[in-house]
């Protein structure tokens, strides 16, 4: 999608409808500032305001997402086009996300490891070695349920019994047996347990 052209359409649409940013931004609940940015193309509007916005721009989804007026005739071509380019941005953010999730972990991993051996072989108190060790794992934990909450709320579970496809809670995410981004849980549709890999594309169902 080219945020520009749509930065554009909405600054357009806008000023038809005859409000500024400061009055589309109170209409929406939202900052002038967030407005601005859809209208230079540096963001997007979030999915969850989407509808809202048309509403006040007196435009569709589609031609919010293609930065101009659809013609009848074209529509249905043009929607398939948008939630294409749209799940592509959905999945392209989600792997930068699982990539941060590599990022935090390891490096707060290595340096755990490197407290830890710091204080079993260099000659210090024992009250200091308690600490970098108490502090190393306290690293651990944090970075370990940062990392799973990143997990969590990018793409879905795949169910290996009926390939049912959903979100699962935070702890049951945590507290389940894994290798990697599979995991062993219970799934909400056919109750069976099994080993579930993580899909980032898709819908749940």
């Amino acid at each position: 999608m080219d945020q520009v052209k749509i930065g554009r359409f909405i600054a357009s649409c806008r000023k038809e409808q005859g409000m500024t940013q400061a009055s589309l931004a109170e209409t929406l609940g939202i900052s002038d500032r967030a407005v601005s940015k859809w209208e230079t193309g540096k963001s997007m509007p979030d999915s969850g305001i989407m509808l809202e916005l048309c509403e006040q721009l007196k435009i569709n989804v589609n031609e919010l997402l293609s930065g101009e007026r659809i013609m009848v005739e074209s529509y249905d071509k043009t929607a398939e086009d948008n939630l294409l380019a749209l799940r592509k941005e959905i999945e392209e953010k989600n792997k930068q996300l699982l990539a941060a999730e590599i990022w935090i972990s390891v490096p707060a991993v290595f340096a755990a490891l490197f407290m830890m051996g710091i204080a079993a072989y260099v000659e210090m108190p024992v009250q200091v070695k308690a600490l970098i060790i108490e502090v190393s794992v306290i690293m651990v934990i944090v970075v370990a349920f940062v990392a799973v909450g990143i997990e969590q709320r990018v793409g879905f579970y795949e169910c290996g019994e009926c390939h049912h496809r959903y979100v699962p809670t935070y702890w049951s995410t945590n507290l389940a047996p894994h290798i990697g981004r599979t995991r062993y849980m219970k799934c909400p549709k056919c109750g069976k347990r099994s080993w579930q890999h993580k899909v980032l594309t898709g819908s749940e169902e």
